[in-house]
């Protein structure tokens, strides 16, 4: 009797997390080709469907104009923004990305926004206002702070 593998099917990811890693992956080695992380961010805003377009380009423009010395670049294929050490601060997912019904904006550990022994670091995102613009200039500026 042949023995069995202890694993026969992948159950543990789903082919977007897959596809997610593989995107990683490439990036890491774009990284090693020094590709440009602006070109990067941009082009994949621009794969976006239309109304996660609109919602990355506003994110893209607060972040860049609030937090400058961020340096924009692609994170497990959502457009990311890396404090000067490398590390991710502030990402951007689209909601197409794994089919969520809202895209979010979401922030590392290296951001700056500790409020006691709980706070939030991740924000549902649905549309765009001036209100909502506000918000995120007063998080990033906090993440960098």
């Amino acid at each position: 009797m042949a023995a069995k593998s202890a694993k026969t099917e992948s159950e543990g990811f789903t082919a977007q997390e897959r596809a997610a890693m593989k995107e990683r992956a490439a990036e890491l080695r774009a990284e090693g080709k020094k590709a440009e992380g602006l070109q990067a961010v941009l082009d994949r805003i621009a794969q976006m469907a239309p109304d996660d377009r609109e919602l990355a380009e506003s994110v893209h423009a607060t972040v860049t104009r609030t937090a400058p010395d961020l340096a924009p670049k692609t994170w497990y294929g959502m457009p990311a923004y890396a404090n000067a050490d490398g590390k991710v601060v502030v990402f951007f997912q689209d909601a197409g990305k794994f089919n969520y019904r809202y895209s979010t904006l979401g922030f590392q550990d290296t951001a700056n926004l500790d409020d006691g022994d709980l706070w939030p670091v991740s924000y549902a995102l649905r549309q765009w206002s001036p209100e909502v613009e506000a918000r995120v200039a007063e998080l990033v500026k906090a993440a960098v702070s």
